[in-house]
């Protein structure tokens, strides 16, 4: 359920308001996914949606960047994804990934569900998400954004604003995207699978990690003992 909303987050170029042809669209989806492979994210940058119908119907998401940190040459980011669901006040899920980029694997996972303390996952659970298809939502990001089919280019009005944004559609799920370049997150609107909308309701800057007590580290799986 997550991974489906996390690929939602489509980083792309910026966008000319004159009509396209459909080759010319076809050359922004281009750009579009090249910028989504080597986007750089800022600190502190936020935005947050809404659900409407579907098994989602009245959850909230916020992303953001919440921090950055070095490891071995490379500037590491923590993105971060926090979920509420009315229906469920003690349900709240804050998911955050250390990454580098949208193209490369995942650092450091930590989790958060309710009011059960913050987990971080174990190395041997890190390198299964990077080996998986599907499972490494940052790079799983980039991979949809390949995937999608170009519509048009389109108004569209949500309740964070009104925006000239491209409508891109997936041909196998149905899921289409309304995405805006000059966005930091750049998703406008989406329909998924299960017929619910998500749509923008705000962005900013000065986001701060939902986090704020210390990760105890979670269980690792079991290993099998050695064959007698």
């Amino acid at each position: 359920m997550i991974s489906s909303r996390v690929t939602s987050l489509l980083v792309i170029v910026a966008s000319a308001v004159l009509p396209r042809t459909a080759a010319s669209q076809a050359a922004d989806k281009q750009r579009i996914c090249s910028q989504v492979e080597n986007h750089s994210f800022t600190v502190g940058t936020w935005a947050t949606y809404n659900w409407t119908g579907g098994q989602t119907s009245g959850s909230t998401m916020r992303m953001a960047v919440v921090g950055k940190e070095p490891h071995e040459g490379t500037t590491y980011y923590w993105y971060e994804i926090t979920i509420d669901d009315p229906k469920r006040p003690n349900a709240k899920m804050i998911l955050q990934m250390l990454v580098p980029g949208l193209k490369a694997g995942v650092r450091t996972v930590v989790m958060k569900s309710g009011s059960q303390p913050a987990m971080k996952m174990p190395p041997q659970m890190i390198q299964m998400i990077n080996a998986t298809p599907g499972t490494n939502m940052a790079a799983e990001i980039a991979r949809q954004c390949n995937e999608m089919d170009v519509v048009a280019w389109e108004d569209v009005t949500v309740p964070g604003g009104h925006f000239r944004a491209l409508h891109l559609k997936h041909p196998h799920s149905g899921q289409e995207f309304w995405v805006q370049p000059d966005l930091e997150f750049a998703m406008v609107r989406a329909t998924m699978e299960d017929g619910g909308v998500m749509e923008l309701t705000g962005q900013g800057t000065g986001a701060k990690s939902s986090i704020t007590e210390t990760p105890t580290e979670m269980p690792g799986l079991p290993v099998a003992p050695p064959p007698r």
